[in-house]
């Protein structure tokens, strides 16, 4: 894996990042890397593993995240992905959520360097695709001096192809999943540091970053950006991604010729028995801070729910936005 890869990257998140919402974040930018929810190891060794991997082609570059502790477990779970066609296989260090704690992976893993480091081996023995890990800069009463450092020599030494840091500690007691996103206060300057201290490792940082601008300013001092929220409630900000991070034309002119770009997977999708406002949910915040956006969002969210609505019920709601988008020219 080359600092490249992980320049820019839109966060594993979930029940946000399927299939559907991949599809569309690749109309508006051809080069950033998509990640999947994550995915327990139980869940690809036991489960619907057709369904929770499928991906289609268009979406290159593309990563699953896996959660789990157990080395065999993940080496098994890697190889399958690898057969899926993934890109790359990025094991989660960073979850706080109860479930996951339960579970003994995810941030509580931050306690654990060596069996990090005992299941990228693993990893890395299984597939020949780069194996990354997501991680925070500490969790609880942890120094993240050294419970960063600790986890970082131990996954090098294991051959680990890159790290994604989200610059927050987490705290697994008394905050949730939500407010471990937001309420521990966030440190850049550790994450510049340990690059710093890795140069040869490709490192991006993760966490508060909101513009494409903001990320490219991080880039002076880490390899990759990679972006969650942001990116999910305010789509059109990835259209930005290929000019101003790879000095590329963006796939789409602007977010109308983005739906437009859109329709075909849509109609692919629809064909396949989903529901409209199973896609579409994952638009609905692309026309954000518009003339129009509300309305736009209130079709889709009613409308979107008939078992009948398709294409044309996407389209609707784009109207909406351009006739209050020319009210307002009109009027100026």
């Amino acid at each position: 894996m080359t600092p490249d890869d992980l320049r820019f990257s839109i966060a594993p998140m979930m029940d946000w990042t399927d299939r559907y919402c991949r599809a569309f974040h690749r109309t508006l930018s051809r080069r950033a890397r998509l990640y999947t929810e994550m995915v327990t190891t139980g869940a690809v060794l036991h489960g619907p593993r057709d369904r929770l991997l499928a991906f289609a082609p268009a979406e290159h570059p593309v990563a699953v995240q896996l959660g789990g502790s157990n080395p065999g477990d993940l080496a098994q779970a890697a190889r399958i992905a690898e057969d899926f066609g993934y890109d790359e296989v990025n094991l989660n260090v960073g979850c706080p959520s109860d479930r996951v704690q339960d579970g003994r992976f995810g941030a509580c893993l931050m306690r654990e360097p060596a069996v990090v480091a005992d299941c990228v081996a693993a990893m890395k023995a299984a597939v020949a695709v780069p194996v990354t890990v997501k991680c925070r800069i500490g969790v609880d009463d942890q120094d993240t001096e050294i419970a960063l450092d600790a986890l970082t020599h131990a996954v090098v030494a294991a051959g680990v192809d890159g790290l994604v840091v989200h610059a927050r500690k987490a705290w697994l007691q008394g905050l949730s999943p939500k407010e471990n996103r937001d309420v521990p206060p966030l440190d850049y300057a550790r994450v510049a540091r340990l690059k710093q201290a890795h140069p040869a490792l490709p490192i991006a940082i993760n966490g508060g970053i909101a513009t494409i601008p903001d990320a490219k300013a991080h880039l002076d001092r880490v390899d990759g950006v990679m972006i969650g929220r942001a990116a999910y409630s305010d789509p059109a900000i990835l259209l930005d991604v290929d000019p101003v991070l790879f000095g590329e034309a963006a796939p789409a002119a602007d977010a109308y010729a983005a739906v437009e770009a859109f329709v075909p997977a849509l109609a692919d999708f629809l064909q396949e028995g989903v529901r409209l406002h199973g896609v579409t949910r994952h638009m609905l915040g692309l026309f954000n801070g518009r003339p129009g956006a509300r309305a736009y969002r209130r079709h889709l969210s009613t409308r979107g729910l008939d078992p009948q609505a398709g294409v044309e019920t996407l389209r609707e709601a784009v109207a909406l936005v351009a006739r209050a988008e020319a009210e307002r020219d009109q009027a100026a």
